[in-house]
């Protein structure tokens, strides 16, 4: 029923908006307008009762078609009652002189909302031809107004001119960022619809396969848990912690008898084990179990060629190391771990079970094998970004705090303190002072640079959260503003430094003879220097003990 009455449920996204700035707009130019209004009765002024009170009733009037979604009549009537009202007002005050002549700038922001850039331009005009009317109004007698010159006249031109073009501007600049995130959302869109039916393709293919036999059914679950393992340790950053779920991961998934994963050391001569999902494994990373490459087991084969290799049966296998940890193994399987081609390890498979594994088994958990290396190079690049950027920040932090030592060192007043009733320097405060009740650091990249006291003659007072939260804020802002202004005097001085340096350089260069360089050079110095005597002199004291000899 609500619906049938209003009709907004049929607007488009942008009606809507257009529809909710004149509802608030319409609803605060009438609260506004009445108050005006009452003053007027109340001052017995006819002629601010009648414009009072027509614009009251044209703003009712868009409120409420604008609530049964009408708001054509309301994008017209808001900028053109608020521009007469506001001619008006200061037509009948000090004309250009009137504080409410700023107030045009809001008429042309309320066309700007309702009615884009074409509003701009049109209430633009008509505010300038409105400024205009007032001065002569002015001019011709019809208003007491003060005396304007032309300065103020152009002055105020200008000064709507230039209002006007940087609302059109921005305007634009805002319609051509919306097109652009239409645009943008177009093409996600598209880019979903093309995932979506990219998926759905896929899911009819896996079902397919599925369907065809038990084989292709047998692989793409092998593939399937590979994606399962490989997502998520690639959400894993740790090293240890991502070497460790991924045997876990792998022996619950695969039920496999034990998972291991080797990494060669730094010289390459042995597979070392990292990390193992089984009783025996713990123990063999207790005993830091090792492999020579090339010459122990299937994992000194593999980290040596870089190619799978499967041991169907491990007692005819004689690359097989017969390991005390691992008694029930009967066949084993172990893939390169390998990075732009290199080999950085292995992933090691034992079951208890002989012929467990295929050439097929090969090839799915050759593809788990590889996204392991990457996510175990990933969590190393990881980790050493975090170490670089942890010393980076240290090393930072660090700078600051010397920075600051040496900035404070320079500065003749050190704070200041208000009692209430005076700011004073700190160094012309008593030095018995009342204890400190509250206490915030005043920090900067983690360096404290100074500290924000808060004293009261009642100790017993419990700040609260909110006055703690303010005093936190005023000790951030200030310790962002103090930066600001060392960073602004550093500026400052080496502008200067560069100034003075090429004013030096620039009456030297005036000069081609010797005697003439020399003379200016010692001159510009010492000016420079606040009365420092100066000594150029040509040669060195080795030329001179050359000399002598």
């Amino acid at each position: 029923m609500s619906k049938q009455l209003t009709g907004y449920d049929k607007l488009s996204p942008g009606q809507a908006k257009n529809r909710q700035l004149v509802l608030i707009i319409s609803f605060i130019g009438f609260i506004a307008t009445t108050i005006l209004a009452v003053v007027a009765i109340l001052e017995k002024n006819t002629v601010e009762i009648i414009i009072n009170s027509g614009t009251a009733i044209l703003l009712v009037t868009s409120l409420v078609l604008a609530w049964f979604g009408s708001i054509g009549f309301g994008r017209a009537v808001l900028p053109l009652s608020a521009l007469i009202s506001i001619t008006y007002l200061s037509a009948v005050g000090n004309g250009i002189h009137d504080p409410g002549i700023l107030a045009f700038a809001i008429v042309i922001a309320i066309a700007t909302l309702l009615l884009g850039r074409r509003g701009i331009i049109v209430y633009g005009a008509l505010s300038i031809i409105a400024i205009l009317g007032i001065i002569y109004s002015g001019s011709l007698g019809i208003f007491q107004h003060p005396q304007v010159g032309i300065p103020d006249v152009v002055a105020t031109m200008m000064a709507m001119i230039v209002s006007t073009i940087i609302l059109y501007l921005n305007a634009r600049q805002l319609e051509q960022s919306i097109d652009n995130l239409r645009q943008n959302e177009q093409v996600q869109k598209e880019a979903n619809q093309e995932l979506i039916e990219t998926r759905n393709s896929l899911e009819n293919q896996k079902l397919e396969l599925v369907i065809a036999n038990e084989q292709s059914m047998h692989r793409y679950e092998r593939l399937r848990l590979v994606a399962e393992v490989a997502s998520s340790s690639a959400s894993i950053r740790e090293s240890e912690s991502l070497l460790t779920a991924i045997t876990t991961l792998i022996s619950q998934r695969f039920e496999i008898y034990h998972t291991g994963i080797f990494l060669l050391d730094s010289n390459r001569e042995y597979a070392i084990l990292r990390a193992a999902n089984s009783e025996g494994g713990q123990k063999m990373l207790e005993q830091k179990h090792r492999l020579r490459v090339g010459a122990q087991g299937i994992v000194g084969s593999v980290t040596a060629t870089g190619n799978p290799r499967i041991a169907l049966d491990v007692g005819r296998d004689a690359a097989y190391f017969d390991n005390p940890y691992l008694p029930n193994t009967r066949s084993e399987i172990a893939l390169p771990l390998k990075i732009a081609g290199e080999t950085i390890g292995a992933l090691d498979l034992q079951s208890v079970e002989q012929n467990a594994f295929s050439q097929e088994d090969a090839e799915v958990l050759s593809i788990l094998a590889n996204q392991l290396a990457i996510a175990i190079q990933n969590a190393r690049s990881f980790e050493a970004a975090r170490h670089a950027v942890h010393e980076a920040e240290s090393a930072y932090q660090q700078l600051t705090g010397q920075t600051w030592k040496q900035f404070v060192g320079k500065q003749q007043v050190k704070g200041y303190h208000f009692d209430g009733t005076e700011t004073k320097s700190i160094s012309n405060v008593p030095t018995k002072q009342p204890e400190v009740a509250l206490q915030i650091p005043v920090q900067l990249r983690g360096q404290e640079i100074g500290k924000l006291e808060l004293n009261t003659l009642d100790l017993s007072r419990n700040w609260n959260e909110d006055e703690i939260e303010i005093v936190q804020a005023a000790a951030e802002r200030a310790a962002l503003a103090l930066e600001s202004a060392r960073l602004l005097e550093d500026a400052q001085q080496r502008a200067t430094r560069e100034r003075i340096i090429g004013d030096i350089s620039a009456n030297i260069s005036t000069f081609s003879d010797m005697e003439g360089i020399l003379r200016t050079a010692v001159q510009q110095l010492g000016r420079r220097m606040g009365g420092a005597e100066v000594v150029l002199e040509l040669g060195s004291d080795l030329d001179a003990e050359e000399v002598a000899k």
